[in-house]
């Protein structure tokens, strides 16, 4: 290698203008030929190199890396421009205390290319707002501010927007009314991708606004936007390149689990065929509105402190201390400042790098408590229950709020419901329905298919499903015949999967849905690693248990430590895991008490009916031997029967208790039990209601 080098260096330095004397009939250097056989590069200089430099615009840097954002995939694409407009609409409705009631719209306007518009009831925006709202990345009120929100960067639907014009070269499309006798405001926009700056392309570049009297819906028409007549709200319409496709991380999965975690809320749904989906609200409790705080010290590090004390207006460090953190009052800050050997009184603008570490260590050590959670608005036990019950099928249902914990300074929240029972979503489904999925599915394999179609459907409940319909694993799905389709439509109604089902995780961030990137969060990888078999359900080593159970996770905090900027996945913090495993437990013992429960009444019933198919003969013998009356022989032994087989009686009192015995456990908590007789299909998918056997009760 020396050589090489050493040889390299000799050529450099020769003259290559004329050839080697060693070596008269070789070519020159700078020909092709020459060395290594490759030609010689010409030197830059730092004046050509500094040329070149130049400043890289934060939306042409995520136009050349939409995948960042979540628009790696046609489908995800499509998925990705729904839920950052939901997010946006419910954010705001919520912060302007109204009940939201939001309509989505996706028109098919030609193959492979879709029309997506929300709207919704919130404030609206003020006209001067819309355009950087919009048309701009990296814009918006939330990323500074330390409270629960869905949106945090201001980057989501401005991000959508720019996909939509690279895919389409079409506008944005945004309508915006603040009041019943105001004007509509209606915007068409492009983003500038070069310098990250909104273009208006209509009304001469000012957008139009529409007298409040003129029927803005009938003209908005002319422009394919549907606008409801509203008071007050705001639409956003988006044409884009995409891909419909129903089953997994499609848009109807992450509407239904937003009416889950967002029981307010009414979600009008319209798909491309034109079919109308509605998500009612079940509960008229509008969430406590979330308070903003100030960073923690535990927080913050070495550089963040330095940029707070060269921008701080504080005249003195005492101030400073107490102005600029939570949980700081004047005797803490009197303690951290005398442990970094400073003066109260010092102007914290004046603080050379070596005090300014002083500080820094004095405000780890310190004991400070932890931040307020008044920043946090949780979803809460009954009305997870209720968002479950609507829309998921079960016979058990459970919730817990775990109290509130923090992760480098950062408060949050852990909430986790469980429902048990009920089958997996393959009964729900129509032979139509079937067709749909099969023909739009790009599953390679009929085994794959039924994986990651059907929520709950394990590899062995597709082995299952295919042996029973007398199908091969590897076959196509869009190839089936229409014989082959029948006896799979057959078999999805008649095989019980209740074994071979898997735990269906529905994971939520700020009560978003996170549909990707399922096996890189922590939620995911704390549910593998709980030992579920304490609570009576099958599972295997590092993977998720067996069962017909849904598990719905919340984390609630002021700022999700998510992987990527797309947020689909949420970091691995050991604090956040424990409290995951705390609240995976707390839900466990329940199912695992109902479980034990249940299995006892059927164990029972069992028995009282092998007695009661010989108590009469029993009693016709005694009678014989002993001559007594057989009636009242048999009458003792109904019961004795009765007696001992005492647990299949179990009964509730009109709060929808279990009568406890002495020695019995109660559940210790939020529990709703469905008759198991009746069917338990939710209300939203069969459109009819469902007796409830036991009410939700609490342990005083």
């Amino acid at each position: 290698m020396a050589t090489l080098i050493f040889e390299n260096q000799d050529v450099e330095n020769q003259d290559v203008s004329s050839p080697s004397p060693a070596e008269p009939d070789s070519p020159p250097a700078s020909s092709p030929g020459a060395g290594n056989g490759s030609p010689r590069r010409s030197r830059a200089t730092a004046e050509s190199l500094a040329s070149q430099q130049r400043e890289i615009s934060v939306s042409e840097f995520f136009a050349k890396n939409r995948h960042l954002l979540g628009f790696d995939n046609p489908r995800k694409a499509l998925l990705t421009t729904v839920k950052e407009a939901v997010d946006n609409a419910l954010d705001a409705c919520e912060e302007a205390g109204l009940l939201p009631e939001i309509w989505v719209r996706i028109e098919a306007p030609a193959e492979n290319r879709f029309r997506v518009s929300v709207q919704d009831n919130g404030p609206g925006i003020v006209k001067k707002q819309i355009p950087l709202i919009f048309g701009k990345l990296l814009y918006g009120s939330k990323f500074h501010r330390l409270r629960q929100s869905r949106g945090q960067q201001g980057i989501g639907i401005s991000a959508a927007g720019m996909y939509g014009l690279l895919t389409t070269g079409r506008p944005v499309s945004i309508v915006s009314r603040t009041g019943p006798k105001k004007p509509v405001h209606f915007y068409q926009i492009q983003i500038d991708t070069k310098h990250n700056r909104p273009e208006i392309v209509n009304g001469k570049g000012e957008g139009v606004d529409i007298p409040p009297d003129d029927g803005a819906a009938a003209i908005l028409r002319e422009h394919q936007l549907h606008w409801e007549e509203v008071d007050h709200g705001t639409l956003v319409a988006i044409e884009l390149e995409a891909k419909y496709q129903r089953g997994r991380g499609s848009v109807d999965e992450y509407l239904e689990q937003t009416a889950i975690a967002n029981p307010h809320v009414t979600l009008h749904y319209t798909d491309p065929e034109g079919k109308p989906h509605e998500y009612p609200r079940v509960a008229e409790v509008f969430p406590a509105e979330p308070k903003e705080i100030k960073p923690h010290p535990y927080g913050v590090e070495l550089g963040t402190l330095i940029t707070m004390l060269k921008e701080s207006k504080s005249g003195t460090l005492g101030r400073f201390l107490t102005e600029s953190f939570s949980r700081v009052s004047p005797a803490v800050a009197k303690r951290i400042v005398e442990a970094a050997s400073l003066s109260i009184r010092t102007n914290p603008k004046r603080l050379g790098r070596a005090q300014a570490e002083a500080l820094f260590h004095a405000l780890q050590n310190e004991k400070v408590p932890s931040p307020a959670v008044d920043c946090l608005s949780p979803i809460g036990e009954e009305l997870i229950l209720r968002g479950m019950r609507q829309t998921v099928a079960g016979e058990f249902y459970t919730a817990v709020t775990r109290p509130p914990a923090v992760y480098r300074g950062n408060p949050f929240q852990v909430e986790v419901g469980l429902s048990y029972g009920g089958g997996p979503a393959t009964y729900r489904v129509s032979k139509e329905l079937l067709e749909e999925l099969l023909a739009e599915t790009d599953a390679r394999t009929l085994r794959q298919f039924l994986t990651t179609t059907f929520d709950g459907v394990g590899p062995e409940g597709a082995d299952k499903l295919l042996r029973e319909a007398r199908l091969r694993a590897r076959m196509s799905p869009g190839r089936l015949k229409t014989r082959e389709r029948e006896q799979l439509f057959e078999a999805l109604r008649r095989v019980n999967l209740s074994e071979g089902q898997t735990m269906n995780v529905l994971r939520y961030a700020n009560r978003v849905p996170l549909l990707f990137q399922a096996g890189a969060c922590a939620i995911t990888q704390t549910v593998m690693s709980t030992n579920w078999r304490a609570y009576g359900l099958a599972q295997s080593r590092n993977a998720l248990p067996s069962g017909p159970v849904t598990l719905m996770v919340h984390i609630a905090s002021v700022w999700v430590p998510f992987t990527s900027e797309s947020k689909e996945a949420v970091a691995g913090y050991p604090e956040i895991q424990k409290e995951l495993r705390l609240a995976f437990q707390a839900v466990g013992r329940r199912l695992g008490m109902y479980l034990r429960r249940r299995e006892r009444v059927k164990t029972q019933g069992e028995r009282r009916n092998i007695f009661l198919r010989y108590l009469r003969e029993v009693a016709n013998a005694v009678a014989v031997i002993r001559g007594v009356d057989r009636d009242e022989i048999h009458g003792h032994l109904m019961q004795v029967a009765k007696r001992v087989t005492a647990a299949a009686d179990m009964k509730l009192d009109e709060h929808g208790n279990p009568i406890i015995e002495e020695g019995e456990e109660d559940f210790a908590g939020p529990v709703l039990i469905v008759s198991q007789e009746q069917d338990a299909v939710p209300v939203a998918a069969e459109k009819r209601p469902v007796e409830i056997q036991s009410r939700l009760f609490t342990d005083e």
